[in-house]
Formats: C-alpha cells, structure tokens, sequence
C-alpha cells in the first residue's frame, strides 16, 4: 500500500526520482484483480482518485484535460464519425466525451479488466462514469490486441485509452497491435492512443512514432496538460490511415451546446496542441508524416523557406491593398 503517514505517493518504473503525492482523507477501495492492484480513496484537494499499479489514473478535480483531449483530438479530426471503438478507458471518461457526440452509432469498449470498470460505476459515478448505460455503448472485456483481430472496415474512430508500456498495457504500443486497428478501421479512420510524457520519455514517443509510421500513412503528436501526471503533461499518438491527413486541422468543430459542456478542449486549443517546445519539436519533426509547414511548429522558418516567402508575398499584397486605399483618400 503506497499510503503513509495520511499521504499516498505514487510508485512507478517509469519516472525514478519522482513521485506525485495526495494527501488522503479515506480510502474507499483496495483490491487486486487478475491484472493489477486497484486503489480509490478521497483526497483533501482532488476529489476522489483512481490508482492502478501505484499510479495516478484519474482524479475528480482534474480528468476533464485527459479525457476531453484523448477523446476530441481524434473525434474532430474526423468529418463523421459514426463506429468507435476505445480500448481501456475502463473509468468511463472516454465514454462520456464520445456519447457527446450526436453523429457516433455505435461504441464499443474492450476492456481487459472488469474490475476498473466495477470500481469506477462505484466512486466515480458523478464524474467519469456516466455513460456506460448509454444503449450505443457495448462492453467488451478482452485482450484488445486479441479482440480486433479478424476486424475489417469496423471502426471510423479508435481510441487507446491505456496505462504505460508496462504490464497489461505493453502490447499496445508495438507495431502489430497498430496494423491490427489498421486493419479494423475503415478508409479515413483515426486513431489516438495515450502518448507519454515529452519530459520523460522522449526516446520512448519517436519508437512509438515509429511504430505508426510503419502501419499508417499520417501520424502526428500532440498533448494536453495535467496536474497529477508525471510532469503535468501528456501526450497523444494520433494517426489517419489516409495519406496528407493534417490531423492538426480539425474536421468539424463543436456545437454552442457541447462546447459548453467543455473545459478543456475548444478548435483553437484543438490546434495549439500540436505545438510542441523545441526539444521536443526537434526529435518528433523527424517522425511526423505529413511534413508541416515550418511556421506551423516551434522551429523558426529559413529567412527564404517557402512558408516564409509565401507569408512575405501575403503581406506585400496586404500592404499594397492598403497603400492603394489611403492613395484615394
């Protein structure tokens, strides 16, 4: 139990030397399934939280930035959604946000552990799991990598809502799971999957990136920010299966309504999140197909690059529209 002296500290492989720690007013559950160990207790500033395996899922006070993002990056990026499909997720915010969107069908859930499912409709039934009842939602609980195979033409939207490389999660950041979601998805299909930490695991993102790039033709990464992750920040792996897909371009934006609904995501946070800090620009540049215009990332443009020239004929002609105006004052 990572619980000591009234303070839960998270115990994870994957980011030594650090720990995000929660001041804990009572533990609500404790257990362990057939995959890993669950715990859910009430902290003093985050509301109820989620821990699989010693780390931090979700909490009430700040998921909306996770589950909007993951959700609506992939979603928007899409003219018409109708099948989806999400793997993990089993607290239910994937689901809330997807049931958000009146054009969606269907929705399949493959969730290998039922138990984060049970424990989430328990404790986290007014804030994450609120849409396991609706009548488009299937739940599946399987091995993901083993329940797409054999699919064909079956989903426009795919999302990976999975823990870390680590555990019951590792087979699905390799090569064959994503040529098995390919293989699922129909013509312009979109897939997200949970992308790391630029401050952590930068080496780890581009082989993600990688492992796309051998199965879909666009790939890009974006990212959203988080108090309780590692770093407060993390990242998505988003991939079209059609070539010269600019996923940093939405599809179709929300409506008043939804929007309203939204704290987190909006179009204008939808594109600003493929802006990446230099150290990071210059690694996942490398990885992302299509190429982008450079004056549409981090890095400076070349004084005569193409963007730069096409942005200075723009304003020539801008300028000159503006001289010829006051000349006829």
């Amino acid at each position: 139990m990572a619980i000591k002296d009234g303070w839960f500290t998270e115990n994870e492989v994957m980011w030594p030397g650090q720990a995000m720690s929660l001041k804990v007013d009572e533990v609500l559950y404790e257990g362990r399934s057939d995959f890993q160990d669950v715990l859910v207790f009430k902290s003093s500033t985050y509301g109820t939280v989620l821990v699989l395996d010693g780390v931090i899922q979700v909490t009430e006070r700040d998921e909306f930035a996770y589950q909007e993002m993951i959700t609506h990056l992939p979603m928007f990026s899409h003219p018409s959604p109708k099948s989806v499909l999400v793997v993990g997720g089993g607290d239910g915010g994937v689901l809330r946000e997807i049931c958000k969107h009146s054009c969606v069908e269907t929705i399949t859930m493959c969730e290998i552990d039922p138990l984060v499912c049970d424990v989430s409709k328990k404790y986290l039934a007014n804030s994450t799991a609120t849409a396991f009842d609706d009548p488009r939602v299937t739940l599946v609980h399987a091995d993901a990598a083993e329940y797409v195979k054999g699919k064909t033409n079956a989903y426009d939207v795919v999302i990976v809502d999975s823990s870390d490389p680590v555990g019951p999660a590792e087979t699905l950041f390799t090569s064959s799971f994503y040529a098995g979601l390919q293989a699922a998805m129909r013509p312009g299909g979109i897939m997200c999957n949970q992308g790391e930490c630029i401050w952590l695991h930068l080496p780890l993102i581009a082989d993600c990136l990688k492992a796309c790039q051998k199965v879909f033709p666009s790939v890009d990464y974006a990212y959203t920010t988080i108090p309780t992750y590692p770093s407060g920040q993390i990242g998505f792996l988003l991939c079209s299966s059609s070539p010269d897909t600019v996923l940093r371009q939405s599809a179709r934006e929300p409506s008043a309504a939804m929007l309203a609904q939204l704290k987190y995501y909006s179009p204008a946070v939808h594109a600003a999140a493929f802006i990446l800090p230099r150290f990071a620009e210059e690694v996942i540049a490398a990885q992302r197909t299509p190429k982008v215009a450079q004056f549409c990332t981090s890095t400076a443009p070349g004084l005569l690059s193409r963007p730069a020239l096409a942005l200075a004929a723009v304003g020539v002609a801008v300028g000159a529209i503006a001289a010829t105006a006051l000349s006829r004052r």
